[in-house]
């Protein structure tokens, strides 16, 4: 019923790729004009690859993915960031979401991080979710972001005497035994 045509084989890259031909003539089409780019017929941007045998000295900043298997000394500040398995990273790292399979020496800021078994991080993770696989390891502190306090405006109080306002003032908080280092109670 339906019979399909053999095409020619691909011409090589370089070379302009032809228009397919159509059966009505060309004059007799409308023309036709761009439509505005929508969300689901944009494309999706491609990753930035540092690839192993490369060396970056100097800061990588851009709102995009980034996959890095090579050594890097500097920041990194990126929407996606996949750090791989041969990749060393000195500096801090900021983004949007971090997977580790790589050596980081610095700090890691990012709402949602992944640490994978071969990773190994020396510094402070800030994020709002953490996964460690079996065999990661981490040495430093998990630190929770801390979403700011909506503040209400004081009321106003009228002014104390300065008896009343050292009187009123609490007495200075000492950290609790979980909190001073490495836990040492006092004799």
């Amino acid at each position: 019923m339906f019979v399909k045509k053999k095409e020619a084989p691909a011409p090589l890259a370089l070379a302009p790729l032809e228009q397919p031909r159509s059966v009505a003539p060309q004059a007799a089409r409308p023309p036709v004009q761009a439509a505005a780019p929508s969300a689901a017929s944009a494309r999706a941007k491609a990753a930035s690859l540092f690839t192993q045998g490369l060396t970056v000295r100097g800061d990588i900043l851009g709102d995009v993915e980034a996959h890095i298997d090579c050594v890097v000394m500097g920041d990194v500040k990126v929407g996606k960031l996949i750090v791989g398995p041969n990749a060393r990273i000195e500096g801090s790292i900021v983004a949007q979401a971090v997977e580790i399979h790589g050596l980081i020496i610095g700090s890691i800021t990012a709402p949602a991080v992944r640490l994978y078994g071969t990773a190994r991080v020396d510094g402070d993770i800030t994020h709002e979710q953490l996964a460690m696989e079996p065999g990661a390891e981490f040495q430093g502190r998990s630190l929770k972001f801390r979403r700011a306090p909506q503040t209400a405006p004081a009321p106003t109080a009228p002014p104390q005497s300065q008896t009343q306002t050292q009187a009123a003032q609490p007495a200075p908080m000492t950290p609790s035994a979980s909190q001073t280092p490495y836990n040492h109670m006092p004799h």
